[in-house]
């Protein structure tokens, strides 16, 4: 899997970093990102290939090339990552991952990935940036919506007012976030306590500051459908000012979450239809 791919971006491993005890920044670069670019979103993603174990793709590699001719029990599976940061003049990659031990798929590829080692990479999408006509902007998100988090923080504009609530395990999990706007950031310690519990607890016991709110609000499942009727059904927050989505399910391996989500995203606007008719 050494040549660029038609219809996808290869980068190569150039340096890794702990920068907390579960999050490993990776950054890539190499001739395979020379026509990958952003289009100023701060939630830029890219969907991360994995081939399984032992799997060996023709040249040049094709997500669609192997979905059309091999079984599907070899085919890649996909990840989806934040792009932390994308330098178009040095044509470096950031992309910062959650670490759970041996457990998942893509964390044990970032603490084992060295130098010279390939990754590739369909993408990159988004939708989301802080927009300057916002009266205010609220952030609200796990470790796994970290990365956009940050990246929106550093993209609000000079003075924003923004209220950001951000639930990591522990306080060594806290990062820095720098910003040219007037950011209250909270971190809520989950403990070994419920994902999203606090994050729910928090944006609820919030006084909201007068003006249109913009809002992000990812993570897992379970909390991001409790906080999404609580804007959209008792704030009465219209949808074009809500970025809002599960990025994972408690339970669910990212297959099986993408299997269902479009169903149970249906299911979640029904009952917020019924809700506010």
């Amino acid at each position: 899997m050494s040549e660029k791919p038609r219809d996808h971006h290869r980068g190569v491993v150039l340096r890794t970093e702990w920068i907390t005890p579960h999050m490993i920044r990776v950054v890539l670069g190499g001739d395979g990102l020379d026509d990958f670019a952003t289009s100023g979103m701060s939630d830029h993603y890219v969907k991360l290939v994995f081939p399984p174990e032992g799997v060996e793709y023709p040249a040049p590699f094709s997500v669609r090339n192997v979905r059309e001719t091999m079984p599907k029990e070899l085919w890649p599976r996909l990840r989806t990552y934040t792009v932390r940061f994308w330098d178009s003049d040095t044509r470096e990659l950031t992309l910062d991952f959650v670490y759970h031990g041996d457990e998942g798929l893509a964390g044990p590829w970032a603490a084992g990935a060295v130098p010279g080692d390939e990754l590739f990479m369909i993408g990159p999408g988004g939708g989301y940036v802080p927009a300057p006509s916002a009266g205010w902007h609220l952030l609200v998100g796990d470790e796994s919506a970290l990365p956009a988090i940050a990246a929106s923080v550093e993209a609000l504009p000079e003075g924003a007012p923004a209220h950001v609530f951000i639930e990591v395990e522990g306080p060594e999990e806290e990062q820095k976030l720098p910003t040219s706007g007037d950011t209250r950031v909270t971190w809520l310690h989950r403990a070994g306590g419920p994902v999203g519990e606090a994050l729910v607890a928090a944006v609820r016991g919030l006084d909201f500051p007068e003006g249109d709110v913009q809002a992000f609000v990812h993570g897992e499942a379970g909390f991001v459908k409790q906080l999404r009727r609580y804007l959209r059904v008792e704030r009465g927050i219209p949808l074009e000012r809500l970025s809002i989505s599960g990025y994972w399910r408690l339970g669910a391996d990212d297959e099986a979450w993408r299997a269902v989500k479009k169903d149970w995203n249906r299911q979640v606007e029904a009952e917020e239809s019924a809700a506010l008719s």
